[in-house]
């Protein structure tokens, strides 16, 4: 299986540390967070790799150059972008996506069970599968509810609310780059309404795995602190 990663994107949530520093080289103790997915992808025997590349290309393409342990046990192969193509055109760019492939964020901590994501895209027989997590979000302010004459009628004093969010890691079939114009910009969301549309089955894989988006200040604190206390749950090469 083909998998492509994600990860030319500015980073413009973790500035200033990102203005000179590709997101997906931002460290994990001593270990890129692109070096840990890449690890956690050889880990379930997928070694086709490609990177999508564009700010700080350069940076990413050196250091993967120099470490060959890691290299030397996939296929690795790039695209550049000279403009932004957004979250899904970039995949118009990716050559040779002729059978069932996955799609991952360059800038996630996981330990996503890989094997168990594609068997249940295949059962569902569907042609996108979205990785989703629970996700809590408080809000550290008292909430009022009131009727159309203002009168309040609840105070919620800072409430949770539980979303279903994605993950940043699809199974795709190789139908849905039909939907996507060569070269043109798409974002994810909008490929994702494009399917629904057309009356294509997209599906959610819902898992309570670790996860976290280092591209948040706050998750990058906690997966710098996660993966110096479980290394071993992110298999190292």
């Amino acid at each position: 299986m083909k998998a492509v990663i994600l990860a030319g994107g500015r980073g413009t949530r973790l500035h200033p540390f990102t203005v000179s520093f590709p997101k997906p080289l931002m460290p994990l103790g001593d270990v890129p967070v692109l070096e840990v997915l890449m690890q956690r992808l050889i880990h379930y025997g997928i070694t086709d790799m490609t990177l999508c590349l564009g700010h700080l290309a350069g940076l990413v393409q050196a250091y993967l150059d120099q470490r060959k342990s890691l290299t030397s046990q996939v296929r690795l192969n790039y695209v550049l972008e000279d403009q932004p193509t957004g979250t899904a055109g970039s995949l118009s760019l990716v050559p040779n996506l002729d059978e069932t492939f996955l799609v991952l964020n360059g800038d996630l901590l996981t330990n996503i069970d890989m094997g168990a994501l594609v068997e249940y895209h295949r059962r569902q027989d569907a042609v996108l599968t979205i990785a989703t997590h629970a996700r809590r979000v408080k809000i550290d302010l008292g909430v009022l509810e009131f009727d159309d004459n203002h009168v309040i009628n609840n105070y919620l004093e800072k409430p949770e609310t539980t979303y279903h969010v994605s993950m940043g890691i699809y199974v795709y079939e190789p139908r849905v780059l039909s939907y996507i114009p060569r070269g043109a910009y798409l974002d994810f969301p909008d490929l994702v309404m494009k399917l629904i549309a057309a009356k294509e089955k997209v599906v959610s894989y819902v898992t309570d795995c670790v996860w976290l988006d280092i591209g948040r200040p706050d998750d990058y604190a906690r997966a710098q602190e996660l993966f110096s206390d479980r290394k071993e749950d992110f298999e190292r090469v």
